[in-house]
Protein backbone atom coordinates (compact mmCIF):
# COMPACT_ATOMS: atom_id res chain seq x y z
CA UNK A 1 0.00 0.00 0.00
CA UNK A 2 2.87 2.37 0.74
CA UNK A 3 4.24 1.83 -2.77
CA UNK A 4 0.90 2.87 -4.24
CA UNK A 5 0.93 6.09 -2.22
CA UNK A 6 4.50 6.82 -3.35
CA UNK A 7 3.58 6.14 -6.97
CA UNK A 8 0.51 8.37 -6.72
CA UNK A 9 2.57 11.19 -5.21
CA UNK A 10 5.25 10.76 -7.89
CA UNK A 11 2.61 10.93 -10.59
CA UNK A 12 0.89 14.02 -9.12
CA UNK A 13 4.25 15.74 -8.58
CA UNK A 14 5.34 15.07 -12.15
CA UNK A 15 2.03 16.43 -13.47
CA UNK A 16 2.20 19.51 -11.23
CA UNK A 17 5.78 20.25 -12.29
CA UNK A 18 4.94 19.82 -15.98
CA UNK A 19 2.01 22.21 -15.61
CA UNK A 20 4.25 24.61 -13.69
CA UNK A 21 6.86 24.70 -16.44
CA UNK A 22 4.32 24.99 -19.26
CA UNK A 23 2.55 27.84 -17.44
CA UNK A 24 5.82 29.61 -16.78
CA UNK A 25 6.87 29.26 -20.39
CA UNK A 26 3.51 30.58 -21.57
CA UNK A 27 3.36 33.62 -19.28
CA UNK A 28 7.01 34.61 -19.52
CA UNK A 29 7.18 33.84 -23.24
CA UNK A 30 4.11 36.00 -23.80
CA UNK A 31 5.72 38.86 -21.86
CA UNK A 32 8.98 38.58 -23.80
CA UNK A 33 7.10 38.47 -27.12
CA UNK A 34 5.08 41.51 -26.11
CA UNK A 35 8.26 43.29 -25.05
CA UNK A 36 9.97 42.44 -28.35
CA UNK A 37 7.05 43.86 -30.32
CA UNK A 38 6.10 46.98 -28.33
CA UNK A 39 9.04 47.69 -25.95
CA UNK A 40 6.75 49.68 -23.67
CA UNK A 41 7.29 47.44 -20.63
CA UNK A 42 10.35 47.31 -18.38
CA UNK A 43 12.46 44.24 -19.01
CA UNK A 44 14.65 44.94 -15.97
CA UNK A 45 11.62 45.14 -13.66
CA UNK A 46 10.29 41.89 -15.12
CA UNK A 47 13.62 40.19 -14.49
CA UNK A 48 13.97 41.48 -10.92
CA UNK A 49 10.39 40.68 -9.90
CA UNK A 50 10.41 37.29 -11.64
CA UNK A 51 13.56 36.09 -9.87
CA UNK A 52 11.68 34.97 -6.72
CA UNK A 53 9.25 32.98 -8.87
CA UNK A 54 12.13 31.42 -10.81
CA UNK A 55 13.82 30.53 -7.52
CA UNK A 56 10.59 28.99 -6.21
CA UNK A 57 10.19 27.00 -9.44
CA UNK A 58 13.75 25.74 -9.15
CA UNK A 59 13.22 24.75 -5.51
CA UNK A 60 9.94 22.97 -6.28
CA UNK A 61 11.62 21.17 -9.18
CA UNK A 62 14.56 20.00 -7.06
CA UNK A 63 12.47 18.84 -4.10
CA UNK A 64 9.37 17.57 -5.87
CA UNK A 65 10.65 15.80 -8.99
CA UNK A 66 10.40 12.02 -8.63
CA UNK A 67 13.61 10.12 -9.28
CA UNK A 68 13.86 6.73 -10.93
CA UNK A 69 16.58 4.11 -11.08
CA UNK A 70 18.33 4.38 -14.44
CA UNK A 71 18.68 0.63 -14.94
CA UNK A 72 15.45 -0.81 -13.59
CA UNK A 73 13.25 2.27 -14.03
CA UNK A 74 11.98 1.66 -10.48
CA UNK A 75 10.87 4.59 -8.38
CA UNK A 76 13.69 5.65 -6.04
CA UNK A 77 12.06 8.73 -4.56
CA UNK A 78 8.62 10.21 -5.07
CA UNK A 79 9.86 13.67 -4.12
CA UNK A 80 8.42 15.96 -1.49
CA UNK A 81 4.68 16.50 -1.50
CA UNK A 82 4.04 19.57 -3.66
CA UNK A 83 0.56 19.97 -2.17
CA UNK A 84 1.91 20.28 1.37
CA UNK A 85 0.91 23.30 3.45
CA UNK A 86 3.47 25.75 4.74
CA UNK A 87 6.51 26.86 2.79
CA UNK A 88 5.64 24.81 -0.28
CA UNK A 89 2.22 26.43 -0.42
CA UNK A 90 3.80 29.88 -0.04
CA UNK A 91 6.15 29.15 -2.96
CA UNK A 92 3.18 28.28 -5.15
CA UNK A 93 1.53 31.54 -4.08
CA UNK A 94 4.64 33.52 -5.05
CA UNK A 95 4.62 31.90 -8.48
CA UNK A 96 0.89 32.51 -9.06
CA UNK A 97 1.05 36.14 -7.96
CA UNK A 98 4.09 36.74 -10.16
CA UNK A 99 2.29 35.25 -13.15
CA UNK A 100 -0.77 37.36 -12.42
CA UNK A 101 1.34 40.50 -12.15
CA UNK A 102 3.10 39.64 -15.41
CA UNK A 103 -0.21 39.24 -17.24
CA UNK A 104 -1.41 42.53 -15.73
CA UNK A 105 1.75 44.26 -16.92
CA UNK A 106 1.08 42.98 -20.43
CA UNK A 107 -2.50 44.29 -20.27
CA UNK A 108 -2.20 47.59 -18.36
CA UNK A 109 1.47 48.54 -18.34
CA UNK A 110 4.19 48.73 -15.73
CA UNK A 111 1.67 49.69 -13.03
CA UNK A 112 0.65 46.04 -12.99
CA UNK A 113 3.78 45.26 -11.00
CA UNK A 114 2.13 46.85 -7.96
CA UNK A 115 0.09 43.66 -7.62
CA UNK A 116 3.35 41.92 -6.80
CA UNK A 117 3.45 43.94 -3.55
CA UNK A 118 0.84 41.46 -2.28
CA UNK A 119 3.60 38.89 -1.71
CA UNK A 120 5.64 40.75 0.94
CA UNK A 121 2.45 42.27 2.40
CA UNK A 122 0.98 38.79 2.90
CA UNK A 123 4.28 37.60 4.39
CA UNK A 124 4.26 40.52 6.83
CA UNK A 125 0.64 39.78 7.75
CA UNK A 126 1.39 36.12 8.44
CA UNK A 127 4.56 37.03 10.35
CA UNK A 128 2.68 39.54 12.48
CA UNK A 129 0.05 36.90 13.28
CA UNK A 130 2.78 34.44 14.18
CA UNK A 131 4.47 37.01 16.42
CA UNK A 132 1.15 37.74 18.13
CA UNK A 133 0.56 34.06 18.76
CA UNK A 134 4.08 33.68 20.15
CA UNK A 135 3.57 36.69 22.45
CA UNK A 136 0.25 35.28 23.63
CA UNK A 137 1.81 31.90 24.39
CA UNK A 138 4.71 33.56 26.20
CA UNK A 139 2.22 35.64 28.17
CA UNK A 140 0.26 32.56 29.19
CA UNK A 141 3.40 30.83 30.42
CA UNK A 142 4.42 33.91 32.38
CA UNK A 143 0.96 34.27 33.97
CA UNK A 144 1.22 30.94 35.76
CA UNK A 145 4.16 32.15 37.86
CA UNK A 146 2.71 35.63 38.45
CA UNK A 147 -0.56 34.45 40.01
CA UNK A 148 0.27 35.06 43.70
CA UNK A 149 -3.31 34.66 45.02
CA UNK A 150 -3.70 31.05 43.98
CA UNK A 151 -2.01 28.29 45.94
CA UNK A 152 0.84 26.51 44.23
CA UNK A 153 -0.15 23.24 42.58
CA UNK A 154 1.03 20.07 44.33
CA UNK A 155 4.55 19.19 43.29
CA UNK A 156 4.39 15.43 43.09
CA UNK A 157 1.90 12.67 42.55
CA UNK A 158 1.33 11.80 46.20
CA UNK A 159 0.52 15.41 47.03
CA UNK A 160 -1.86 15.69 44.08
CA UNK A 161 -3.73 12.57 45.16
CA UNK A 162 -3.91 13.76 48.75
CA UNK A 163 -5.38 17.12 47.72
Amino acid sequence: MAQKARKDRAKSNATALTNLHVGSLAVNGLFLAFYAIFRSRSLLTWLLLSLPAFFCQFTLEKTGRPSFDTETKALKSAGEDLAAPGLTEYMWDVIWVTWGATVLVILVGNWGWLVWAVVPAYGAYKGYGLMGAARQMAGMNGMNGMDAGAPAPPANRKQRRAA
